[in-house]
């Protein structure tokens, strides 16, 4: 009986070390990495069993131990949620090196994932399915007008979705007709407001948005309004939008919409730079995914297949 107590008491102060841990984890990424609260949220499954397997402390660690948890972990269900595991790890490794916890040697100790650059196609749709999706929110309510204004978003600006979740009231400015946007790594950026775009905000915001005390723009359909959370809300949004359209999507997030809008603008002759400047691309490479897609331009510059001669 005692021991079990003893027991009992070591695991509640072990749960409280890892939480004061990853609190620490997020204030340090939001404050000095400019990351978001979402991506850390996402981050916290991984780590808390992370230090779960090193029992709560930073001093166990090893590059052994780390080898060992990626490989229990990381590769149980594919390249893209080993990388994102990766990620998590790194991240974390870096805090406690800034925080004096850990040894810099270990970032290096956590296994790489292979990942070939530009290996898979972007998912995208076409201008008329797109248009299909918009016009599925009904606009006498509410809730459709301010879907109606976030897909506007999405598929004319190309915004991420969680850039749509924590865009601000003094973000828009009416006069000059602008949107100003804290992308990746705080990094800000003026867009223009088209009038299409314009005219969706100013319904919802005049005939849709329930008042309240929140500044940010859009809010969840609740009894007590309330700011979204996360991009995954705006996602949820996408997905229902397409399903009401009954279109067949490859995918259902917020990032098929941008997708969408740059393989349009790359359909309609925009150039890479073009794209990259409205979808904030911090390298041209990113941006030359979707050269990919451009199949009539491809045509123009495929080779034909020699023939054979006996």
């Amino acid at each position: 009986m005692l021991l079990s107590m003893v027991e009992a008491k070591v695991s509640v102060s072990e749960r409280a070390a890892t939480a004061m841990q990853l609190q620490g984890f997020e204030q340090w990424m939001v404050n000095q990495r400019g990351a978001t609260r979402s991506t850390v949220v996402a981050y916290t499954p991984t780590l808390r069993r992370l230090l779960d397997a090193e029992r709560g402390a930073a001093g166990p660690f090893s590059a052994a131990s780390l080898r060992r948890f990626v490989t229990k972990h990381a590769l149980l269900h594919g390249p893209s949620h080993a990388r994102r595991v990766v990620t998590a790890m790194r991240s974390f490794l870096r805090y406690l090196v800034a925080q004096g916890e850990c040894s810099a040697d270990l970032i290096a100790a956590i296994p790489a994932i292979a990942a070939w650059r530009q290996a898979s196609l972007p998912r995208y749709l076409h201008a008329p399915a797109v248009r299909r999706i918009i016009e599925s929110c009904d606009r006498r309510t509410a809730t459709g007008r301010r879907d109606y204004a976030i897909l506007m978003l999405l598929s004319r600006l190309g915004l991420r979705g969680g850039e749509v979740a924590t865009l601000d009231l003094c973000d828009i400015d009416w006069e000059q007709g602008t949107l100003r946007l804290c992308g990746k790594g705080r990094a800000e950026a003026r867009l223009p407001l088209p009038q299409d775009v314009g005219d969706a905000l100013l319904a919802y915001l005049e005939r849709g948005r329930p008042a309240a005390e929140h500044s940010k723009v859009f809010l969840r359909s609740d009894a007590v309004p309330r700011p979204f959370v996360s991009s995954g809300m705006v996602s949820a949004i996408v997905a229902r939008a397409i399903r009401r359209a009954g279109i067949v999507a490859p995918s259902y997030g917020a990032h098929l919409l941008r997708h969408s809008s740059a393989f349009e603008m790359l359909r309609q002759g925009s150039s890479l730079p073009a794209i990259a400047a409205v979808l904030r691309h911090r390298s041209i490479s990113t941006t030359a995914l979707y050269a990919k897609v451009d199949v009539g331009a491809l045509d123009e510059i495929a080779q034909p297949w020699p023939k054979v001669t006996r």
